[in-house]
């Protein structure tokens, strides 16, 4: 007898199962898929079913229901963290000087010695087309640090007075990773590029205290629900605040601030000698991640960077960059050392999830996989690229071949592919940024990712970026590697829980899965694509329990 406590009745349901089969009711027990019906089948059998006393019954009138999405690639505290800081993005600061002027009114309606935290400026866009440099924060303040990040994530700016408080001057060597700008006569801009440079600044602000931290991860855990999302990846614990950000994710999760099934990426810093986790293997690390959160976070990976980011210049090129060709960026750690730590986590059970932006930075990475696939073959590792913005044809055959999987930044075209077409990359590259129809046809493993907060959390967005193509300018950018809106669907749904080692659990509708689902207002794969982007989000649910109701909606109140 099959045993419900929620039916979804009335629905649109598309399942996203191998057969891409559809139905319209679907009846959970304790959080698990027990029965998926067309109305047909589910008046058949509905006298049968055994009702929980807490049972509860829910008219969709037509929406559509999908699996719960599941971002593989975003930073979630990171993004939290944002909402407590200066919005410097371009809808607020379209120059240098709208930069200062917003800078400056939260220095008015804050008065003391904090210090000035900023986000979001996009040199690319601002109306100077320049980093802002210390002289025009200074402008702001010459008495309070201050410190703007950039949207990318790979570049910020620092006054005078914040460089002084890391001591840094003109004598400073540039770490291994990172560099500062210089003007003409070597003294130091304030422009820190990469996170190497930039938290030799960052680390003398103050901390959050993890209380404040927590309440950051619950307003944007609510912010990810309300889009649909029931899994997330955080893709670098340890990236903004250290080992502290292991505890900060419990706890979060333990006090139900955060509802969403939580994916970790370990930071390789974190993994290596001194770090928290040095002498962990995959399995004895995952296995506490499961005992700490009671089940709601798992490993994901070890996180890796090879390279920086291509609006940056930093995003290391095989050929020179379309504006400047005698640039080709640089790659973070040499083969050799990028081929032992690979070695280390492979042979340890991990599986390696490393940032490759340029073709130059993918296939070193793919050097370095293959290296410890070949020195010590592991089934079914799932090793992944992030990103992976300029992949060659070749360099996705090699992937192919050694079943290295992708996390496509599909976002990338929408909000910067004009400017690689235009400033970066040139119209040959740019056209097969984000290669998503090669990567099908080869039948490769990928998926879709905001890499929130860099960009907006959408995994509608997303689906739409990848179907349509089209950029901020209006135009199509690669029509030959538009994919269709299953597929889009897919990459972010069953293909992220194929990535998480997890296609047994969620990603579709089918019995025995996990009750994860998204409530959409429209159907998207019936309506025009140009609109999948706009479609309203009604509900979200983990484990059969609603967690985000749209109070404009009268479904599942």
């Amino acid at each position: 007898m099959v045993k419900v406590d929620l039916l979804l009745k009335n629905a649109n349901v598309l399942t996203l199962d191998e057969q891409n089969s559809r139905a319209n009711v679907i009846g959970s027990y304790d959080g698990k898929i027990t029965g998926v019906w067309s109305s047909e089948e589910f008046q058949q059998i509905k006298e049968t079913l055994d009702y929980a006393e807490q049972f509860e019954e829910k008219d969709l009138n037509g929406a559509t229901v999908l699996p719960g999405f599941i971002d593989t690639h975003n930073h979630i505290l990171m993004y939290g963290i944002t909402k407590s800081q200066v919005d410097c993005s371009p809808n607020t600061s379209k120059n240098i000087s709208e930069l200062i002027t917003n800078l400056k009114k939260w220095d008015n309606e804050h008065p003391g010695s904090d210090w000035i935290l900023g986000f979001g400026y996009d040199d690319t866009l601002l109306e100077e087309n320049r980093h802002p440099t210390r002289e025009d924060l200074d402008k702001v303040s010459t008495t309070r640090p201050i410190y703007v990040k950039h949207i990318s994530s790979h570049f910020a700016a620092a006054n005078t007075f914040a460089l002084k408080l890391a001591m840094l001057d003109a004598t400073i060597v540039d770490p291994e990773g990172g560099f500062f700008g210089r003007d003409e006569n070597n003294e130091l801009n304030g422009v820190l590029y990469e996170p190497a440079a930039m938290n030799m600044v960052f680390k003398h602000a103050p901390v959050p205290s993890k209380e404040e931290l927590i309440k950051l991860i619950e307003l944007a855990a609510k912010d990810y629900v309300a889009q649909g999302i029931t899994t997330s990846s955080e893709a670098g614990i340890g990236f903004t605040y250290g080992a502290d950000e292991y505890d900060i994710h419990m706890e979060a999760i333990e006090k139900k601030s955060n509802p969403l099934k939580m994916r970790l990426m370990i930071l390789n810093s974190l993994l290596l000698k001194d770090g928290i986790f040095e002498n962990y293997s995959a399995k004895e690390l995952n296995e506490k991640i499961i005992e700490d959160s009671k089940g709601m976070a798992k490993l994901d990976s070890a996180k890796l960077f090879q390279d920086g980011s291509i609006q940056g210049y930093t995003g290391a090129l095989r050929k020179g960059y379309y504006s400047n060709e005698s640039e080709y960026g640089e790659l973070i750690f040499s083969q050799e050392t990028l081929n032992e730590m690979v070695i280390d986590f492979h042979n340890r059970g991990f599986r390696i999830a490393t940032h490759g932006n340029g073709d130059r930075a993918i296939d070193s990475i793919i050097q370095a996989y293959q290296k410890a696939i070949n020195l010590n073959p592991r089934q079914d590792h799932r090793h992944r690229i992030e990103h992976v913005q300029t992949a060659t044809t070749e360099d996705l055959n090699e992937m192919k071949k050694y079943d290295i999987a992708a996390s496509f930044f599909i976002n990338h075209v929408y909000y910067w592919g004009d400017r690689h077409k235009n400033i970066f990359l040139g119209p040959e590259r740019a056209e097969r940024m984000n290669p998503l129809k090669e990567a099908d046809d080869l039948e490769l493993l990928y998926t879709l990712h905001s890499d929130c907060p860099i960009t907006a959390i959408s995994p509608l967005f997303s689906v739409w970026a990848a179907v349509n193509r089209v950029t901020k300018a209006g135009i199509i950018l690669g029509e030959d590697q538009k994919i269709d809106v299953i597929s889009a669907l897919k990459s972010m749904t069953i293909f992220g829980a194929k990535l998480n080692f997890e296609e047994d659990e969620i990603g579709s509708i089918e019995v025995g899965k996990f009750a994860d689902f998204v409530v959409l207002e429209e159907d998207p794969v019936s309506i025009d694509p140009m609109k999948i982007k706009d479609i309203r989000i009604l509900n979200t649910i983990i484990n059969g329990k609603v967690v985000y109701q749209n109070s404009e909606a009268n479904i599942l109140v």
